[in-house]
């Protein structure tokens, strides 16, 4: 953006331009001035003009809508008693893209009186989207189940003649339910208990229903911190695989008893040196 400035004030000298890039550039200077050797022509400038001009409007704009939501939330927050002091610390410090200008997640826990970050896969912006579409009163919705039913993430049992012809999740437009997906998406990449859980899944059924099931996941914590209090605390990777072992070992030695076999584990292998 500095560059570019600099092209619209008239600024035509390729050492100059070049001398603006980011820091965190890898391209050397002469790659940059090749790259910005033209011919300027007016029209083009004036375009280029005209676009940076519509630029600085629109974020000017969106900066008056960063200070009416940062009114909005200072006036619900100032109706509760939440100490903006119990507020944990956070668990990355690297601002998303596209976040608000201020403090999304303090101004939430002074109306919540709980952090929605400390579930992985929501960051600010997302908890701010997500209240903004469901409230922050979730009684109408009396237990979780009856809230990943309404956001279509629950299997959907379409029975005939007491069979079950299918238990795919109802199509759905809802805002709040693609913006769950997308954590979904995100958190697949992380090294947590939710991260492990949509890897397995999607290895085994598919990335999409990997999707549906880790989003229904995210909406269970997101309604348990919001209506109960809940604080999340991820065990991590590690302790989800643990646990997923320890699970599929107990189905295979009850079905092993239920054959009249007794599974046991293999003894330790020793390495027996060689004569």
């Amino acid at each position: 953006m500095k560059i570019i400035w600099a092209i619209v004030a008239g600024e035509r000298d390729l050492d100059v331009l070049a001398s603006f890039r980011d820091v965190r550039c890898k391209a050397s200077v002469e790659t940059i001035k090749a790259a910005l050797n033209g011919n300027d022509r007016s029209e083009h400038i004036f375009a280029l003009t005209q676009s940076v001009e519509l630029y600085d409007f629109y974020q000017s704009k969106m900066l008056e809508c960063d200070r009416h939501l940062e009114a909005t939330l200072a006036t619900l927050g100032a109706d509760t008693e939440h100490d903006p002091s119990q507020l944990p610390r956070p668990r990355t410090k690297t601002k998303q893209v596209s976040t608000p200008s201020f403090d999304v997640r303090a101004a939430l826990f002074g109306v919540l009186g709980v952090d929605l970050t400390e579930i992985h896969g929501m960051g600010p912006s997302l908890s701010l989207k997500l209240i903004g579409e469901c409230g922050t009163d979730l009684r109408a919705w009396p237990s979780a189940k009856h809230f990943t039913s309404w956001l279509c993430l629950a299997p959907g049992n379409k029975i005939s003649g007491c069979k079950v012809l299918s238990s795919r999740t109802r199509r759905s437009s809802s805002r709040a339910a693609a913006l769950l997906r997308l954590a979904a998406v995100t958190i697949g990449r992380s090294d947590t208990a939710l991260g492990a859980f949509y890897r397995r899944l999607a290895a085994r059924a598919g990335k999409a229903k990997a999707v549906t099931a880790t989003a229904r996941k995210i909406a269970v914590l997101f309604y348990n911190t919001l209506r109960n209090g809940m604080t999340y605390k991820d065990p991590g990777a590690s302790h989800y695989e643990e646990r997923y072992r320890n699970r599929v070992l107990s189905n295979l030695k009850r079905r092993a008893k239920s054959f009249g076999f007794d599974l046991q584990e293999l003894p330790a292998q020793t390495n027996m040196p060689v004569s």
